[in-house]
């Protein structure tokens, strides 16, 4: 394995023009996508992008993942790896998207070396199923635009628990989580920088790995679930959905025990017999302090927080987020 990851961090592309990545003692953690297969047009499906010193990590490429790098001038070439949780549509339907656009050559894009994809069992056949996909845009777009073949390549890897990728005093560690008897392996991650550490669970049930993964952590970003027992009654489908996931009193536990310096909820699954537009932050914030009063903030897409010697939140516009605590 290590091996590999010395080859595939070989080819890494270096950042491009856009926004600076964040400073040498800081983590940015931005909240690209929150949502689920529900085509909300405020969530998009699950993305977080980490940036610790020159890196820049993208978890998962849900829908619109490239949309929001691009609202927040971030090339596409520019990300230095990917990984994923596991291989629910929803977590990677934008793969082909960030791929394909982010070899175009442009200012918000312009990928010369190979893709760098990190995820579970079946990540790479999924990735050589894709170039044969997509192999007449290929050939077009090298024979008529005369792009490099080594933008649109791929370097990827299955990967399993323990550490996956270390690079300029960035390390991310893969974790183990339960998603589901028949969806495995799925995967969490360890984001580590300078003595700052993020903690992603991806999708799970709880999990006592996210919460010994997540102690101490500065930032716990953990998924969550809330189902209208009515809409079961006409979906079915929906039990199985409500069994995979981690309900608000279930994640509060785990924040109690864990005791990060901020949760924060992403991938937010809210489902009701008649679909809305946005999630309502009442609902989750209410049944979360049953079993949780520590700071908590309920993620937007494109909410953001700088990790330094404290951790700072920011809605999408830029302006400081107070989190929430048990006494509001």
């Amino acid at each position: 394995m290590r091996s590999l990851l010395g080859a595939v961090v070989a080819v890494v592309v270096c950042v491009v023009a856009g926004s600076p990545p964040a400073a040498a003692a800081e983590m940015k953690v931005t909240l690209l996508g929150t949502g689920t297969p529900t085509p909300r047009l405020s969530s998009f499906s699950a993305s977080t992008l980490i940036e610790a010193g020159p890196e820049r990590l993208l978890f998962d490429l849900g829908r619109g993942s490239t949309i929001r790098l691009f609202q927040k001038s971030i090339p596409l070439g520019s990300i230095t790896a990917h990984f994923l949780t596991h291989l629910h549509s929803d977590h990677v339907v934008g793969l082909p998207d960030m791929w394909l656009s982010g070899w175009i050559g442009t200012p918000w894009a312009s990928r010369k070396g190979p893709m760098v994809v990190f995820g579970p069992k079946g990540t790479v056949a999924m990735t050589e199923n894709l170039t044969k996909a997509f192999s007449e845009d290929i050939r077009i777009r090298i024979d008529d635009e005369h792009y490099p073949p080594e933008g649109v390549a791929f370097a990827a890897a299955d990967i399993g628990p323990g550490v996956v990728y270390e690079r300029n005093g960035v390390r991310v560690s893969a974790i183990e989580v339960n998603h589901g008897e028949k969806i495995k392996p799925a995967l969490g991650y360890v984001v580590e920088f300078d003595g700052k550490k993020v903690v992603l669970s991806g999708d799970t049930k709880p999990d006592p790995r996210v919460e010994k993964a997540a102690e101490g952590a500065d930032l716990l970003i953990h998924e969550v679930a809330v189902i209208d027992p009515e809409l079961i009654k006409t979906y079915p489908n929906y039990r199985a959905i409500e069994d995979h996931h981690t309900s608000p009193e279930e994640a509060g536990r785990i924040f109690t025990e864990a005791k990060p310096k901020l949760a924060v909820y992403s991938h937010i699954v809210f489902a009701t017999v008649k679909p809305v537009q946005d999630v309502p932050e009442e609902a989750l914030i209410a049944r979360t302090r049953t079993s949780y009063q520590g700071p908590l903030v309920v993620g937007r897409d494109l909410t953001s927080f700088v990790i330094s010697d404290h951790v700072a939140a920011f809605a999408p516009d830029g302006s400081p987020i107070t989190p929430l605590t048990g006494s509001h």
